[in-house]
């Protein structure tokens, strides 16, 4: 098979990953615990409950590759470790794995957007929530930050791009992102940013706002402005988008304070259902090259994330019904998850992701050719 040239252990990505253990009390390997996991997660497992009934009914299929010198760990034991696994080095060592089999190039659009994890919540804490970075035409997550405490995603996007390689891509993000240091930050780092403006930036807004009603009235040079309409039929709706890319910048005061600033817009949505039609606005803000087209495609793209993985995480991988409330344990799962969904729309199996996780279950093969990209799996 082609794809076994691309086989890559899942023991060496995980090499960086301390044990958080006590040497001399543990009966466990720490790649048998993660490998098993990863696979239970893969293959329609939504607890530790789940993974460790998942790990007896194959045993042997895991003693092939894993060496088990104890058994199958306990459920306590899985929510121990990765209870006291560091989230942010475990989240760098899966995104390692899920690159080197998903073979990539180039990741053009980036995606960055925040997601609560409601059945996280404890007595003591609220719930989790994570802000995460998503390939949009490469169907990845590439990181995500948890935000800290009574902060919020401003304090944690900036994180997140630090971990990021953003050179040529074009970066989007909801309006809480939209701030100068934040441009500044994604410039510096050799990417774009398209930025949704909204009353948190109301200078900015009412100036975008100015911009758009003197192209709209005429006012402005042709070669200052470009228009572009779609339109989407399906499930008794229809969706109408025009996108109004201007690049006249003199109304806009603070043009100067953001970064390679050199496009404003407005994208119009006119949906109707039911005989019914509702409007909604969206004003934005751009860096670099940005015409009407690769602006419509950023912008849809951005909205993607909520059906391409945040959905999916909810209905297909209940995150919202998970109870595990620990915040370490509640972060490497969430990490798990996204690593699951992306191998899974990865696979060329024509089939939706519930019956990819199912057959992963049932049938051990489909499940080494996730893990493997396609190829056998290796012993660790």
């Amino acid at each position: 098979m082609a794809a076994l040239a691309h086989l890559v252990s899942i023991k060496k990505c995980f090499a960086p990953l301390k044990d958080p253990r006590i040497r001399q009390r543990t009966e466990h390997r720490l790649i048998d615990i993660i490998a098993i996991a990863l696979c239970g997660v893969i293959a329609n497992c939504d607890g530790w409950t789940d993974i460790i009934d998942f790990a007896n009914s194959h045993r042997a299929w895991f003693k092939r590759f894993l060496k088990l010198p104890n058994g199958i760990p306990s459920h306590d034991t899985f929510e121990r470790v990765f209870a006291k696994i560091d989230p942010a080095v475990f989240n760098r060592c899966c995104l390692a794995w899920l690159r080197a089999v998903s073979d990539v190039l180039g990741l053009g659009h980036i995606a960055i957007d925040g997601k609560t994890l409601c059945g996280s919540a404890s007595a003591e804490l609220g719930p989790l929530h994570l802000v995460s970075a998503w390939a949009t035409t490469a169907h990845l997550t590439l990181g995500e930050i948890a935000v800290a405490g009574k902060s919020n995603e401003i304090t944690a996007i900036p994180e997140l791009l630090k971990l990021l390689d953003l050179q040529g891509a074009l970066v989007t993000i909801d309006a809480i992102g939209c701030q100068k240091a934040i441009a500044q930050q994604i410039v510096a780092k050799g990417g774009d940013y398209l930025l949704a403006v909204k009353a948190n930036q109301a200078h900015l807004l009412e100036d975008i706002q100015t911009t758009v009603a003197k192209a709209m009235d005429g006012e402005l040079g042709k070669h200052q402005v470009a228009t572009i309409t779609t339109t989407e039929e399906g499930h008794g709706r229809k969706e109408r988008r025009t996108y109004t890319v201007i690049t006249h910048l003199d109304d806009i005061r603070d043009r100067k304070l953001w970064a390679n600033l050199t496009t404003v817009g407005m994208c119009l949505r006119e949906r109707t259902s039911k005989g019914q039609t509702t409007e909604e606005v969206q004003y934005f803000i751009a860096s670099g090259r940005l015409g009407a087209r690769k602006a419509a495609k950023g912008l849809r793209g951005h909205w993607g994330i909520e059906n391409n993985l945040h959905w999916h995480l909810d209905v297909h991988f209940g995150e919202d019904k998970s109870r595990i409330q620990e915040r370490n344990a509640a972060r490497n799962f969430a990490t798990m998850r996204k690593l699951a969904l992306c191998v899974l729309k990865r696979h060329p199996a024509k089939k939706s992701i519930p019956r990819k996780r199912k057959l992963a279950a049932q049938n051990p093969d489909f499940l080494a050719e996730i893990l493997a990209g396609a190829a056998k799996t290796a012993k660790l």
